[in-house]
């Protein structure tokens, strides 16, 4: 007969495992930069750097929705990648994680994510990409960059939060080495970098004019890594000027290849060259909707022997 103090210890594992079943957690493919010298480190553009997937919104897909830390796991259960979310104020001025400004597509929730609490944001449950519930919660900015460390990059876009205040929040976790921010104007990028000089930014460098803006705005090139476009560019020297900064590029599938291949116009096949061909072109990213299937297309690159080869781990 167990003894008294084992009683209730034993209790709870049998209910966690009556919950969650007697599994051991999946093993993630991760991205492991500790501090600001090697997140930096990491996204300096070298000849032998190892292609990656940026999964757009966390890499949603059936059972797993948009912007859901369960997502981001499972995401990371099948291939390395930094993971791009959505913040958004909440009625009592905390930050959840949510795209649209309304809750109806993504939640069993009505009306504006700003209308609403905390609180009772907390207790909607979120759908996923064919609009089935799942029981999974809206998090919190907070929550994320907690999870992020040791784990994966987050890619913190707008929304309707501004740069110094995500920027506040990199700094407030620590979380310098585990995420990077999104600034879409010259303005912004100097506001962050008067936040924190340790903040990584994706930035906006689709043109040659964009890119000597971004040469005199006072901030220097290890702390951006450039976003060409959503399409291939009309100008292919953008890849080879951005990289001659010692800065990486990124490529965006979502609207082109991933959109083809879930409308049934082209074929797995088909849309595993896709992600390839934009390497050869010159990216170094790709972000994706697709983040699983794109992470699938680069793992052959991911071989190779490479001075990042330290980041990538499981």
């Amino acid at each position: 007969m167990l003894k008294s103090k084992y009683i209730i210890p034993v209790l709870f594992l049998l209910m966690q495992a009556m919950i969650f079943g007697f599994r051991q957690p999946a093993q993630l493919h991760t991205i492991h930069t500790g501090n600001a010298g090697e997140i930096k480190d990491f996204f300096k553009y070298t000849p032998d750097r190892l292609p990656f997937v940026s999964a757009h919104r966390g890499g949603p897909r059936k059972g797993f929705p948009e912007n859901c830390i369960a997502t981001f796991e499972n995401t990371l259960s099948h291939c390395p990648a930094t993971l791009e979310i959505d913040p958004r104020f909440t009625k009592d001025g905390k930050i959840v994680l949510m795209h649209d400004p309304n809750l109806e597509r993504t939640t069993n929730g009505t009306g504006r994510v700003v209308d609403h609490t905390l609180a009772e944001l907390k207790k909607l449950r979120l759908k996923d990409t064919e609009g089935n519930l799942t029981n999974f919660t809206i998090p919190t900015l907070d929550e994320a960059l907690e999870w992020a460390k040791g784990k994966t990059i987050l890619v913190i876009d707008a929304k309707d939060v501004p740069i110094d205040v995500r920027a506040g929040k990199v700094v407030e976790h620590k979380a310098e080495g585990s995420a990077i921010i999104i600034a879409y104007s010259i303005e912004d990028i100097q506001k962050c970098y008067k936040v924190s000089k340790d903040i990584v930014m994706e930035v906006m460098a689709a043109k040659p004019e964009q890119i000597a803006e971004l040469d005199k705005c006072g901030v220097p090139w290890e702390n951006m890594i450039g976003f060409v476009s959503h399409d291939m560019p009309q100008d292919k020297n953008m890849f080879s000027e951005i990289h001659k900064r010692g800065a990486m590029c990124i490529l965006g599938s979502s609207r082109n290849i991933d959109r083809q291949f879930m409308n049934g116009k082209i074929t797995a096949a088909e849309l595993e060259a896709g992600y390839l061909n934009l390497v050869r072109q010159g990216a170094d990213v790709i972000e994706a909707d697709l983040g699983i299937e794109s992470g699938a297309a680069l793992s052959s690159l991911q071989q190779a022997a490479s001075s990042k080869a330290k980041y990538f781990r499981k």
